[in-house]
């Protein structure tokens, strides 16, 4: 029954929901602004890692997923 009150009290249900969200748009952000960059043919920092399309897509794609996960997840509740 606490468990119960401090879950609605704080509002963990759509905090995660909410995290969740925020890693999907994090992902697609920070990948997308990668596709971006290498598609104006702007190279990244000396000491960084070289830019792999394959890996790039992917986890935009995972990304978007994530974040209708997270959308789903607000939206049905």
């Amino acid at each position: 029954m606490f468990s119960q009150a401090v879950t609605n009290i704080l509002g963990l249900d759509s905090l995660l929901a909410q995290l969740v969200l925020a890693l999907g748009a994090a992902m697609i952000l920070g990948n997308g602004y990668a596709i971006y960059r290498n598609r104006r043919g702007k190279e990244a920092a000396k000491n960084a890692a070289e830019f792999r399309t394959a890996r790039t897509f992917w986890l935009f794609g995972i990304g978007v997923l994530i974040a209708v996960w997270g959308t789903a997840s607000l939206i049905i509740k």
